[in-house]
């Protein structure tokens, strides 16, 4: 790679570093595996990069990079592993805000993968559903009964935990 084309690739992924990673992590809801899962994004960036740049609609094809590996990993056994149920120390206890979020973070962690992904692409991202297709390579039929069935599931988990 050129040093032109090596300056332009680091000075796009400085730039959107932090909307990755934080894409990253809605869809896994662990940072450790999100700021994995841009490491191989951008690994596998950098190996395309001279036709990627040339891309109209870089942001996209990128995000969908993210999205197809985060799908990768959901499938390998290991990730299936459970964690364990006690933490060697207590936690503390975090502001009101923070607790929205976790909570909304939980709420989007009961969700299987593939329904997580069309709600982080087209709420999060707020990608049309043609865009949410492509990035999933399904029919844009399918990334609307995913997303209808995704919220459905949020708006029943929100009320059982209401009563």
């Amino acid at each position: 790679m050129k040093r032109s084309e090596e300056a332009g690739y680091r000075d796009y992924v400085t730039a959107r570093m932090e909307v990755l990673r934080r894409t990253a992590y809605l869809l896994c809801r662990d940072w450790h595996l999100a700021d994995d899962l841009v490491s191989i994004t951008i690994g596998k960036l950098y190996r395309h990069w001279p036709r990627a740049r040339r891309v109209e609609h870089l942001d996209a094809y990128v995000r969908r990079i993210l999205v197809r590996t985060w799908l990768d990993e959901k499938a390998r056994a290991w990730r299936r592993e459970e964690p364990a149920d006690t933490l060697p120390e207590p936690a503390v206890l975090p502001a009101d805000d923070v607790v929205e979020r976790i909570g909304l973070l939980e709420l989007l962690d009961a969700l299987p993968p593939r329904r997580r992904a069309a709600v982080v692409l087209r709420y999060y991202c707020d990608l049309s559903v043609e865009e949410t297709a492509e990035i999933l390579e399904c029919s844009t039929g399918t990334v609307k009964s995913q997303t209808a069935r995704g919220l459905d599931s949020l708006r029943a988990l929100v009320a059982a935990s209401q009563s």
